[in-house]
């Protein structure tokens, strides 16, 4: 069983949002709508658990201070970490090494939200 099965990134400009994970992380997002409002799936293989999307749910806004989730960038940290900025996001904390458990960085990306991104390698 895993801790978390499914988490949201709560955003303003849903159009901003998805342009930014689809440069950062190279992969196209499935959008599609939902009851508070459009939804846009981050690239997850449901076999294995664990998925996300953005979500432009009435009500909610993003920010810092909240819960962070850390979206898989596995042996693509360096390159994710390098396409953040010309996709409208900012690096708060480099690639660090975090010992057994790989390295982790730290982004904001376009809505303000602070995101870690973890890989084993």
């Amino acid at each position: 069983m895993n801790a978390i099965n499914w988490f949201e990134l709560f955003v303003e400009d849903f159009q901003r949002a998805q342009k930014f994970y689809e440069q950062a992380l190279a992969a196209p997002l499935q959008v599609m709508d939902a009851m508070g409002g459009p939804v846009a799936l981050l690239p997850y293989d449901a076999d294995q658990g664990v998925g996300g999307c953005l979500s432009a749910e009435k009500g909610q806004r993003p920010g810092t201070g909240g819960t962070r989730v850390y979206l898989n960038a596995e042996g693509q940290l360096d390159a994710v970490l390098d396409r953040v900025p010309g996709a409208g996001g900012k690096i708060l904390q480099t690639k660090t090494d975090i010992g057994c458990s790989g390295f982790i960085a730290l982004i904001e990306d376009s809505e303000g939200n602070h995101v870690g991104l973890h890989s084993r390698s």
